[in-house]
C-alpha cells in the first residue's frame, strides 16, 4: 500500500465497493464511481500482489495495428467532498490474493487517515420485481448504526460465500471503527447493469451521511432499462405472471427469508459469466 496524499481530512467516512459476486448488476461499483467522480487518489495498493492477471487480464489498446496502452486492474482510495466532510472511496476489482493482509493494511490506513465511519455498498440477487423500488438490506457492527429506516437482516443465520469486502468489514469493526453495509436487492431474472440499484444505494448513502448526492445520468439510464424490461415481460405470458407474483409479495411487505436469499445467491453464482446481455430477462 502506498499513501500518495496525506493532506488534512475533515471527519472522513470511507465508502467501499468491490467488483465481486456481491456486486450484482454492477450496482455498488457504479454507485461509487458516480460518487468519486474524478477525485484524486489518496492511496494505492500493489496490484501485482493482489490480482491473478489470467483471471483479470489487463486491457490492451491496439491502434492501427500498433499496441499502444495497457490498462491494469487497480485497487485505490480516492477522495471527494460531500457537504462539510470528506469521503474516501475504496473501489476496484475484488482481489484474488492476500485478503487478510489487505484487511490489516486497510485498517492501518483507516486509522492513519482518521476515518470515523465505514460504509460498504453491495448488491445481491433476490426474488424482487423490476417494477417496484429497489429494496435495501443492511448490516451493522453494532445496533442502531443504520439510518434511513433500513433494517438489518435477514433475521436468523445466513451462511453465504464470503466476499473480500466482508473480510474488510469485519476487520474494520474489530478495530473499533463503526461499520455498516447497505445492500441492494436486484431482480434475479435481470442480467447486466442495473442502474436503478446504483441510484438507490447512493440515496441510502446520502441518508446515512445526511447529504444530497447527485445521481448523474443514473435516472435516465434506469428509465431506459425499465422500458426495455417492461417490453420484454409483456411479450411472454409466463414472465409477466411471474413478475406479477413478485409484485404481490412486495406489496404484502414480505421480507425475504434467509433460505430464499441463499437460493438466489447460489443460482446467481452458478449462472454468472454465461454472457447474458444487458437488460435481458432470463
Amino acid at each position: 500500500m502506498r499513501i500518495v496524499d496525506r493532506s488534512d481530512l475533515i471527519a472522513p467516512a470511507m465508502v467501499v465497493a468491490l467488483d465481486a459476486w456481491v456486486d450484482a448488476g454492477s450496482a455498488a461499483t457504479t454507485a461509487v464511481n458516480v460518487l468519486a467522480g474524478d477525485g484524486l487518489a489518496v492511496a494505492t495498493f500493489d496490484a501485482d500482489a493482489l490480482y491473478d492477471y489470467r483471471a483479470r487480464r489487463p486491457t490492451l489498446d491496439i491502434v492501427d495495428g500498433r499496441p499502444t496502452n495497457l490498462e491494469w486492474p487497480e485497487l485505490a482510495v480516492r477522495r471527494t467532498r460531500l457537504g462539510e466532510r470528506d469521503v474516501l472511496v475504496l473501489s476496484g476489482p475484488e482481489p484474488d490474493f492476500r485478503w487478510r493482509e489487505l484487511a490489516t493494511d486497510v485498517v492501518g490506513l483507516a486509522r492513519e487517515l482518521g476515518v470515523e465511519q465505514w460504509v460498504s455498498l453491495g448488491a445481491i440477487p433476490a426474488a424482487v420485481p423490476h417494477t417496484r423500488s429497489v429494496p435495501i438490506l443492511g448490516t451493522e457492527s453494532a445496533p442502531g448504526l443504520l439510518r434511513g429506516d433500513v433494517q438489518a437482516g435477514p433475521d436468523g443465520l445466513l451462511r453465504v460465500p464470503s466476499a473480500a469486502i466482508s473480510v474488510l468489514d469485519l476487520a474494520i469493526a474489530e478495530s473499533g471503527i463503526p461499520a455498516v453495509g447497505y445492500f441492494a436487492q436486484i431482480p434475479h431474472y435481470v442480467s447486466g447493469a442495473y442502474p436503478a440499484a446504483a441510484m438507490e444505494l447512493l440515496r441510502a448513502l446520502g441518508r446515512h451521511l445526511d447529504v444530497v448526492i447527485h445521481l448523474g445520468a443514473l435516472p435516465d439510464e434506469a428509465d431506459q432499462l425499465r422500458t426495455r424490461l417492461d417490453t420484454a415481460a409483456s411479450l411472454d405470458d409466463k414472465t409477466r405472471a411471474y413478475v406479477e407474483r413478485l409484485e404481490g409479495m412486495v406489496d404484502e411487505s414480505r421480507l425475504p427469508a434467509g433460505d430464499e436469499l441463499i437460493s438466489e445467491i447460489e443460482r446467481f453464482l452458478r449462472d454468472r459469466g454465461e454472457g447474458q446481455g444487458e437488460g435481458q430477462i432470463h
